[in-house]
């Protein structure tokens, strides 16, 4: 179809870079958002963490793709520009040895969030105000949130915003 592709990551299992999906979403961040890619194909054993870590940043928006339809589906409802495979499905259990450098790769992606994520409180003052009132206007909405919220910052906020 005239597409040209290119490998910016590994090339094999004994690659001298290892890189985790956690890199992958750094990767793929850095080649749509400079434009170097107009799409990235990624994925890891499941696909999940890669796709967590892909939307973990600004211009980049990855589906988890397990089939075609899936692939046909994000791609023309959701326009996404990015898509994580999972690479190690369908051939049994998940290996043990992966249990721990997966852990601490979830460890790594939740501080990498820390930087590319705002808080929630500024995130809903720079909504469209109708959009956040409809999604927090439900009927028992108020009743449910105010009771079992535990943080007086965020209550304050919902407060301001159904005023």
């Amino acid at each position: 179809m005239g597409h040209e592709v290119f490998n910016y990551g590994m090339y094999s299992a004994d690659d001298e870079a290892q890189l985790t999906y956690v890199q992958n979403g750094i990767l793929a961040a850095i080649l749509l958002n400079s434009g170097a890619a107009d799409f990235v194909i990624t994925g890891c054993g499941t696909g999940e963490g890669a796709m967590l870590a892909c939307n973990a940043f600004p211009g980049v928006l990855c589906g988890h793709v397990v089939d075609p339809s899936d692939g046909y589906m994000f791609a023309q409802i959701n326009d996404g520009n990015c898509a994580a495979f999972p690479f190690a499905k369908g051939f049994g259990c998940y290996p043990r040895e992966r249990v721990v450098p997966e852990q601490r790769n979830k460890k790594i992606l939740d501080e990498v969030k820390k930087v590319t994520h705002t808080d929630l409180i500024t995130i809903l003052n720079n909504l469209d105000k109708d959009l956040v009132k409809g999604a927090i206007s439900g009927e028992k909405f108020q009743e449910y949130f105010f009771a079992n919220c535990k943080d007086e910052k965020i209550a304050e906020c919902v407060k301001a915003l159904l005023a």
